[in-house]
Formats: structure tokens, sequence, C-alpha cells
């Protein structure tokens, strides 16, 4: 899994970081160790600070909180592993069967003795924003409600009513409202409603009294779901499709309140064929290298020197040989590689007490031959009338597959996307092409257009598991195009490049069958050649026929 998103921004009050790193911090050292929390200061106003989140994968960092947390590690005021007890609740909630097709998962728990001010109060409501918004993908993969427990009947009931089955007050209305009324009327249902788009029900949580806890992913009730200076105890529910979202995001709300003094109890959930409880805080672990974490740093660190600052990082390090174990909070979802323990390493060592190393020997510098490989075979399609285009690596399973009539298969995706459009690495170049043409309908035909670029595709053999061949897609779109004439560019080309090639017919799904080739150099299947099928063009909304072929670069380098 690769890591994606985008930077939130935050507002904390100074004085309340103080409090909670339980120190005066001057403006001097702010930025300093605001570093630390890998944030950086945007603007200061009286006592509200601006702070700009540098790290889309750590939304444990973007609260005075967890911002506190990370500071008073490196200052050595609490270091190792954050401590968080989880104590056992009477609540239960039941998931109904009907859920499952509509928002199908949900991860609670409970946080009891809360002193809440007008601070813990912005800051929770700000982190349940950004969670849900950033992190949660604008609430399609999380959403978050955060309830005052107290006006709350256990067991509470996670299941779907119809657009009109039910009336209750949403937050800050005054009024009852449908749920189809809520997505017509509230702010929130008409900027969230389109996640509800097509549901024949929709997805309430109620307790046992009949109450309304909320319409997810759209609005609290205004009766449970209003938290005040008031509130002592509170429920929270995450609300989505997958695991990896919500307990993550569940453990960064209750760690957090659990810093604020809140006593942290589990929720029972009953699904109909299993049951789990919620939060999950136990530590995970990693084990990591020594000899790696010197070589990636660049440090000459010893062993135990690693640990001590890996434990201001917030980790219990236990040295093993040449081995560090590590154990991590529940809370953090962004430790996948020992790499990522190195960026840690050197956040508490100081980027700015890295000296850096000049090379002993001058080297000359020189193009790479695959780029002047590249760059010759770029100058000779342009030489054939062809405009160059340059897209994003990063595209989406329907663009990659379904538009392309193609089924399923495997890609590189990203972990945390901000985008469903930019989800995933793509695999060949066609589709970004066709992609194109889809957006340049209105500009003058025959387009002819081409593309040299690098796709991502899996392999066991490489340390990242994947690798990076370099591809040439050529294309033609015109009222009368065919196989004959995307053939002559590629017998131009390859003469041009005195590579001996010979045209196999074969069948591909995004092609017509029987004007589809594979194209072979020194009996090796390099690429593919041919028209377009037209189930693909109507994919893509296009009116023009297109005769294309994609050939990997790399093997014609070779």
């Amino acid at each position: 899994m690769v890591k994606g998103g985008s930077m939130p921004t935050i507002e904390i009050s100074y004085k309340d970081l103080c409090n909670m790193v339980g120190k005066e911090i001057e403006n001097r050292e702010l930025e300093n160790l605001l570093g630390y929390a890998k944030c950086s200061v945007e603007e200061i106003d009286g006592d509200v600070i601006k702070v700009k989140a540098e790290d889309t994968n750590r939304p444990d960092l973007w609260s005075v909180e967890g911002i506190a947390r990370e500071i008073k590690g490196r200052l050595m005021k609490d270091t190792g592993l954050p401590k968080y007890e989880v104590e056992q609740s009477n609540i239960t909630v039941n998931v109904d069967k009907k859920i499952r097709k509509i928002r199908p998962l949900i991860a609670c728990a409970v946080v009891k003795n809360l002193t809440i001010d007008q601070n813990i109060l912005s800051q929770i409501i700000q982190l349940q924003e950004k969670v849900a918004g950033t992190f949660g993908r604008n609430r399609k993969e999380v959403a978050i409600g955060i309830y005052d427990l107290e006006k709350i009947q256990p067991p509470i009931k996670y299941t779907t009513v119809p657009p009109n089955g039910i009336k209750f007050v949403p937050l800050d209305f005054s009024e009852e409202l449908t749920p189809k009324e809520i997505l017509e009327k509230h702010p929130k249902g008409k900027e969230f409603g389109h996640l509800l788009k097509n549901c024949k029900e929709y997805p309430i949580l109620i307790d046992a009294k009949g109450n309304v806890l909320s319409l997810p992913p759209i609005i609290n009730s205004n009766y449970t779901g209003k938290v005040t200076e008031m509130t002592k105890n509170v429920f929270i529910e995450c609300t989505g499709f997958n695991f990896k979202f919500l307990l993550p995001a569940l453990n960064v709300i209750v760690c957090a309140l659990a810093d604020r003094g809140g006593k942290i109890e589990n929720v029972k959930i009953i699904y109909p064929n299993k049951t789990i409880i919620t939060p999950d805080l136990k530590p995970k672990k990693i084990v990591v290298n020594i000899d790696y974490i010197r070589k990636i740093s660049g440090l000459k660190l010893s062993g135990r020197e690693i640990c001590s600052l890996l434990t201001q990082a917030r980790y219990d390090a236990y040295l093993k040989g040449k081995k560090i174990e590590l154990f991590y909070p529940a809370y953090r979802q962004d430790i996948m590689h020992q790499r990522d323990v190195v960026e840690d390493v050197l956040i508490s060592y100081g980027y700015n007490k890295i000296r850096p190393i000049y090379p002993r020997i001058k080297t000359k510098g020189a193009a790479d031959k695959k780029e002047i490989f590249s760059r010759k075979v770029a100058q000779i399609m342009i030489s054939l009338g062809f405009q160059e285009i340059l897209s994003y690596i990063l595209t989406n399973r329907e663009n990659l597959f379904r538009k392309m009539n193609l089924k399923e298969g495997k890609v590189i995706e990203i972990a945390n996307p901000i985008s469903s459009s930019w989800s995933v690495f793509r695999n060949w170049l066609l589709p970004s092409l066709i992609d194109f043409y889809c957006h340049n309908k209105h500009v003058k035909y025959p387009q002819k257009i081409f593309e040299i670029g690098d796709v991502v595709l899996f392999d066991k053999n490489m340390e990242t598991k994947t690798k990076n061949p370099r591809k040439l897609a050529v294309a033609i779109s015109d009222s009368e195009v065919g196989y004959a004439d995307i053939a002559a560019v590629l017998d131009a080309l390859l003469s041009e490049l005195k590579i001996k090639y010979k045209l196999k017919r074969m069948r591909h799904p995004s092609f017509i069958e029987g004007r589809t080739a594979g194209i072979f150099v020194n009996k090796k299947l390099v690429g593919i050649i041919g028209e377009i099928h037209p189930l693909v063009l109507d994919n893509w909304n296009l009116n023009m026929p297109v005769a294309a072929f994609e050939i990997d670069l790399d093997q014609l380098f070779a």
C-alpha cells in the first residue's frame, strides 16, 4: 500500500498547548517543537495558532492532544509507548443485516469522566471533522459521531429506515425532519447526501427508547448528538466500509480524549455473523534492522542510541542483537516499512543536526541511456505527425478495467487516497490516452497522440514488490481510421529504430477481435496493436473510432 492524502490545517490554543506539554513555550522555539509533530506554524493571532499538518497519514497529530503527546516525548517529559487502559462497559450495539449493502461497518467506544471546557470542545469538533474529512475521504470511508452518553439508553441498534420512515431533529435545527427531508433541507444533507445516492433505505442509529442518535454519514440528532461543556461521558461511533479506516480513526479520537483525563470503555458490537469489541488499543509491533537504519539515515548511531531516539518518538524499544523490537501505539497506522521508523529516528535526532557529506570522488554527469532512447522514440513519433501528451501515473480501477472492457486485476493501491479518481497506479498507458480523447472531443480531428511513461507492476523479487517498466502508447482517432493506419505507424517507428518484429493475431477485450495483433521482437511479446472495441468507446462516451498500440520500451531498449 502506498500512502497519500491532503494536508489539513488546524487551530490550537497556545495556552492549551503549554498546559498539555507542561512547559511554557517561547515563540522562538514554537516552530521547532511543532516540527517534532510534523507540523508548521501558518499564523499566530493572539492565543490562536493556525498549524499546518505536514503528514496526511498521521491523523493522531491533528489536534493539540496529539501534538503535545509528540512534543513531550522529544522533551523527555513523557517517553515510550503511551499507556491507555480500556475497561469493560455494559453497552452493546446490534447491527441489523439490512445495513450490509448500505454502510455495513461500525466501531464504537465510550469515554467517561471528562471535564470539558471550550478548548477541549473545539478540539473534539475539529479532530472529528479533520479525521472524517481527510483520513475518511470526506466521510465516504469514515463518518464519526460523538454523543452525550447520558441521553442514550442502551442497547443501540444500527439499522435502516425508509426515506420517510422516521422523524427526528437534526443537529442545529429546531424542527423534526425525515431522512429524505434532511438530505433536501439541512446544509450537511446537501453537502453529503451524495453518499446515500441510490439507497432505497438510509442508515440510522437508534437507542432502546427509540431516540435517534444519527443518520450516518450525514448528521447527528440535536438531542443525543450535541456535546457541550456540561457533558461528562461520551459515546463515539465510526461508520464506513473498511476497518483499516474505522479502527485507526476511532483510536485517534479516544486517545485524544484519554489524554484529557477521560476513562476509556469498550463497546460490544454484535453483527449477524460475528461479535467484535472496540476499541482495541493493544500496541502494534515491528522489528527493524540496526544496519538498515544506519544505511538509510546516514548516521553512525549505536543500537542504544537508536532505541533512545525511538522512545522519544513514543515507541517502546528493545535491543535484540543487531535488531530492535519496537512496539508503537494503536492510533498509528502509518508504519508500513522499516523506512517509516527511520523517519522517526531522524525527527528525534534533528534534521538540522545532520551535516551534509560531500562525495570525495568527482563524477561527470551524463544522460541515462534509457532516457536517450526514450527521447529518440519521442522524436520519431513527433516526426510522424503525433503530439506528445503527459498524464498522471495515478488513476483509478474504473479507467483501467471496467471502461477498458477488462475484468478487475491486481494493481498497486494508495492506502489513503484523497480522491477515488486517483487511487491506484496505472499498469498500462492506453487508458490514459483514451481519457485524453474523452476530454478533447471538441478539438479538430484527426487526433494523433502518444505518451512515453512509466507504469507500476507487481514484482515479488524487488524490495518494494514492484517494478516500473517504461512504455509507449500511440493512438489515432478520426472518422475513418483502422488497423492499417496504426500498423503503418508501428512499422515506421520500428524500422527507424532498426528493430525487426512480427505481428501475430491475438485476442484482447479492449480491442476488436480479428483486428488485433501481438507485437513480437525476438520471439517475445512486447506489445499489442489494433482497433479499440466499440464497447470501450461507448464506456468513454467517444463517437470517433480509435486505433492504437502499446509497446514495452524497456524490452526494445534491451
